[in-house]
C-alpha cells in the first residue's frame, strides 16, 4: 500500500513545488507525466530515483509555449517547423541540437534533446506558472504499464510524488509520437499519438524513414537509446502476456485474460466461456478508441491474478502501429 498523496487540481500548488524542486505527476493528452524543472538537475535526478530509471535513458521536455523551442534547442528546420505548426499541442515530439541550459542528466549526455508542447491546458498552465520548462517521463516505475488517471499514478508513485494534479482520464491514451530530422527527411524514432499517415499527409508521402528496428532511436554507436521507451522490455505488467492471433487455442494456463480489439457476438459468448476475463477496447474497432483505452485495460487484467495475459495484435495501420508497439514490447 502507497502512503496517501494529495490529488487535486490547484496548479498554484503545483507550481509552488516544482519551484522547491519537487516532483509532481501531471495529466497529458497522452499519459501522466513525472515532472520536475528540466532545468535543475537536483530535481531532475529524482525523477529517475523515483521512477527507478536508469540514467542513459533520456526524457522529454514539455514546454507551454513555440518560443521556448528556440530557447532549448539550437537550429529548427523547416520540416520541422511545418510539424510543430500542424501538430503542436498535441503528442509530438521532436528531436534537436541541445544548448547548453540543458543539463546533461536530462539529455541522458547526448547532444540532443526531445521536446514537446502537450495537449492538456493544465499541464500548459502548470508551465506557464513555473516558468520553467518541465522534463516529465510517464509517471510509472520504469518499464511498467504507463498511467492514464492520477489513481494510477498513486498506485504506483504516491509516496515519491509531492502532488498528483489531476486532469482526468488521458484523451489519447499513448506516448507522443517522436520524431528527428537527417538530411532533411524525418525519422520515425517511435511512433505514437500521431500517425504515420498524418505526418505524410503533411509532409508527402515517403519522407519519412522508418529505421531497422535494431538500430531504430540508438546513438551513432548503437548503443544508448535517443528517445525514451526504445527498450525492448517495456510498458509491462507483472502478469506474463503473449501475443497471439488465434485468441481461442488451448492452453495449459487456469487463469487467462484477453485483451482484444474486438469481438464479434459470437466470439465475446466464446470468451465470456473460455477466459477468467477479457478487456474489449473498442466495440467498433476504433483504433483511437482502442489506444484511449489500452493501458488502463492491461492494467485491470494485470490486477486479476492471472496466470497469463493473452493479447491480439492491432492492424499495423494509424494508432495500430504504435498499439503495436506498445504491446510487442510489453510481451518481450
Amino acid at each position: 500500500m502507497k502512503r496517501s498523496v494529495e490529488i487535486g487540481v490547484d496548479v498554484s500548488c503545483a507550481a509552488s513545488k516544482i519551484a522547491r524542486g519537487q516532483l509532481v505527476a501531471i495529466p497529458t493528452e497522452t499519459v501522466y507525466g513525472l515532472a520536475a524543472d528540466a532545468l535543475n538537475p537536483l530535481a531532475v535526478a529524482k525523477i529517475f530515483e523515483a521512477k527507478q530509471r536508469p540514467k542513459f535513458d533520456p526524457l522529454i521536455v514539455h514546454i507551454a509555449s513555440r518560443e521556448s523551442l528556440d530557447w532549448l534547442t539550437e537550429d529548427v528546420p523547416a520540416i520541422i517547423q511545418k510539424m510543430v505548426d500542424r501538430f503542436w499541442p498535441g503528442p509530438l515530439t521532436v528531436v534537436l541540437p541541445r544548448k547548453s541550459c540543458v543539463p546533461d542528466l536530462v539529455t541522458s549526455g547526448l547532444g540532443t534533446v526531445a521536446v514537446r508542447m502537450p495537449d492538456h491546458p493544465l499541464a500548459r498552465r502548470l508551465i506557464e506558472q513555473s516558468g520553467k520548462p518541465l522534463a516529465a517521463p510517464s509517471a510509472n516505475l520504469f518499464g511498467r504499464t504507463s498511467p492514464t488517471t492520477a489513481l494510477h499514478v498513486a498506485d504506483q508513485l504516491g509516496e515519491q510524488v509531492a502532488y498528483i494534479l489531476d486532469g482526468g482520464p488521458c484523451q489519447v491514451g499513448i506516448e507522443s509520437t517522436i520524431v528527428a530530422v537527417n538530411e532533411d527527411r524525418l525519422i520515425l524514432l517511435r511512433p505514437g499519438g500521431i500517425t504515420l499517415e498524418q505526418i505524410e499527409e503533411l509532409t508527402g508521402t515517403g519522407s519519412v524513414v522508418i529505421p531497422d528496428s535494431k538500430q531504430a532511436s540508438r546513438d551513432s554507436s548503437g548503443g544508448l537509446p535517443l528517445v525514451p521507451g526504445q527498450l525492448k522490455e517495456h510498458y509491462a505488467p507483472l502478469t506474463p502476456l503473449m501475443i497471439c492471433e488465434d485468441i481461442f487455442r488451448s492452453t495449459a494456463r487456469t487463469r487467462v485474460g484477453l485483451l482484444t480489439l474486438q469481438l464479434s457476438e459470437a466470439d465475446r459468448k466464446r470468451a465470456s466461456e473460455m477466459f477468467e476475463s477479457f478487456e474489449e477496447l473498442s466495440a467498433t474497432g476504433n483504433l483511437a478508441e482502442a489506444a484511449a483505452n489500452f493501458f488502463a485495460a492491461i492494467r485491470k487484467l494485470d490486477g486479476q491474478n492471472l496466470d497469463l495475459i493473452i493479447a491480439t495484435p492491432f492492424p499495423q495501420q494509424g494508432l495500430g502501429r504504435a498499439l503495436n508497439d506498445r504491446l510487442n514490447r510489453a510481451a518481450h
